[in-house]
């Protein structure tokens, strides 16, 4: 039996050192950084991700509970990389209807997100990520009480970086009018 662990171990070697963090929704090389990813592509894992996440979030009431839950920050789930997902989604669907904020808006986040680097590698990368959207915020023309809420999350991502980086893409999903708007 020794012997068939290892050659279990064997067989599977290749599928572990495959396994790329930031996977999404199960999906096998899937994520950011992995070179199967092609954002933007009809094919690839990101085209498979999308799928599901459009899917997911294909109702009023399934994006309306997502805002609150991202808002309110007391929860961990979905995983933040679904969160980038849904962003990156909404960012490029703004691009056509004008919801990204426009030049200088939400775009170039997108367009750095692809390139997996500055949101990806490093310990500042979810601090990034929110300074980023927070800096880009006020083209969105949030309301009094967004920009308030925005604020508190700016404040709070050096002691609560998931709580800052959650509500951060909560308001901007909002204001970006993604729960009428969809993906």
């Amino acid at each position: 039996t020794m012997m068939l662990h290892r050659i279990v171990l064997l067989l599977a070697l290749p599928l572990m050192v495959t396994s790329f963090a930031g996977e999404i929704y199960g999906i096998p090389r899937s994520g950011w950084t992995s070179p199967d990813w092609n954002w933007g592509s009809a094919g690839g894992t990101g085209h498979d991700a999308a799928m599901i996440c459009r899917r997911q979030y294909s109702s009023t009431q399934s994006r309306s509970e997502l805002v609150q839950s991202l808002i309110a920050g007391d929860s961990t789930e979905p995983n933040f990389e679904e969160i980038k997902l849904v962003l990156a989604l909404a960012w490029q669907q703004g691009r056509w209807n004008g919801s990204d904020g426009g030049r200088g808006g939400y775009g170039e986040v997108l367009a750095v997100m692809a390139k997996a680097q500055r949101y990806e590698v490093g310990s500042e990368c979810s601090k990034l990520l929110v300074e980023d959207m927070q800096h880009r915020f006020k083209l969105l023309d949030p309301s009094e009480q967004e920009v308030e809420l925005m604020q508190t999350a700016v404040e709070a991502v050096d002691s609560n970086v998931e709580l800052a980086r959650r509500r951060c893409a909560g308001l901007v999903l909002s204001s970006m009018g993604f729960v009428n708007g969809g993906l």
